[in-house]
């Protein structure tokens, strides 16, 4: 099942990006915008798909954790593995919107959480947010001249199919890993927290692994970068909105005190470094690997 999962997840994550990047030319919209917006959210299916099957099955701690250990693994994690595969240059200037509304968001759910209870009232206010996010991305993101150089596509219909391909492959492939890697963290006694800040969180992750992977490899680097805060941002304001509007989540102590801290950490610094280097050069993809490797250490 594993082996399966991981061959599916990789197609779908090559069709997603190769689709997406179609799109973009297609229609003029900046391929980041494209990694914020199409690649981004739909890379959270899995992440939507969970946190509301552990909220409605009663299991709140699941359904938090996988959001937040999402959002720290695909900084720490995703953006390290993809930087050390092609440096990411983005400037600073182009994210700074965007990344404002990714430290907006971990602000209010913080907030949030240490009321311990993400209620239905939270989850309009963290709706709304998104609903900015989108206005303000659609509205700058517009207009941009399609890509040179790249490769082409026939009728106007397969860059879509691709698309929505690629994202049923990464739902797919994510479900089969995670359910299989959760089976076996139970069977060991692993807290409910834990599978979710870990291994549920990481699988649930995997389709931004294989986009943004992918997407380094082939040199899109706004696509992989874009993907991932897009991803963040709509974890938090969409997966938490949408999963408390279902059913209200109960938040442990842990979270606001813990591991919200880790991903303030990771958030702010990926902003600093996005603007002091004008993206994220090997080096820095080291840097956030160790991070990772620390976190991972630390609530072990």
């Amino acid at each position: 099942m594993f082996v399966v999962g991981l061959v599916i997840l990789v197609a779908g994550g090559e069709f997603l990006v190769r689709g997406a990047s179609a799109i973009a030319r297609a229609f003029h919209l900046s391929p980041l915008l494209i990694g914020l917006t199409i690649v981004g959210f739909g890379t959270s299916a899995p992440e939507l798909i969970v946190s509301v099957q552990a909220a409605l099955a009663g299991q709140p701690g699941i359904a938090i954790g996988n959001v937040i250990g999402s959002n720290i693994s695909n900084i720490l994690l995703i953006l390290g593995v993809s930087a050390l595969i092609a440096p990411l240059i983005i400037p600073g200037r182009k994210l700074w919107r965007d990344l404002g509304f990714m430290l907006g968001a971990t602000a209010i759910v913080w907030t949030m959480l240490l009321n311990g209870q993400i209620t239905r009232t939270d989850g309009l206010i963290l709706i709304a947010g998104l609903v900015a996010f989108l206005t303000t991305a659609f509205i700058s993101g517009s207009g941009h001249p399609p890509e040179s150089g790249t490769e082409t596509f026939g009728p106007n219909w397969k860059p879509w199919i691709m698309t929505g391909a690629g994202l049923v492959g990464l739902v797919i492939g994510a479900r089969l890993l995670v359910d299989s890697a959760t089976s076996i963290a139970r069977d060991f006694g692993i807290s409910e927290a834990v599978i979710g800040l870990t291994i549920v969180a990481v699988g649930t992750s995997l389709p931004e692994m294989a986009t943004s992977v992918i997407a380094a490899f082939r040199k899109h680097t706004e696509i992989s970068v874009g993907n991932i805060v897009g991803s963040n941002i709509f974890n938090l304001f969409g997966i938490l909105g949408i999963t408390a509007l279902v059913a209200p989540i109960p938040a442990e102590a842990r979270f606001a005190a813990i591991d919200m801290w880790w991903v303030t950490a990771s958030s702010v610094g990926l902003a600093v470094v996005a603007f002091a280097l004008g993206g994220l050069p090997r080096i820095a993809g080291a840097g956030l690997l160790v991070a990772y490797g620390a976190y991972l250490f630390f609530i072990g």
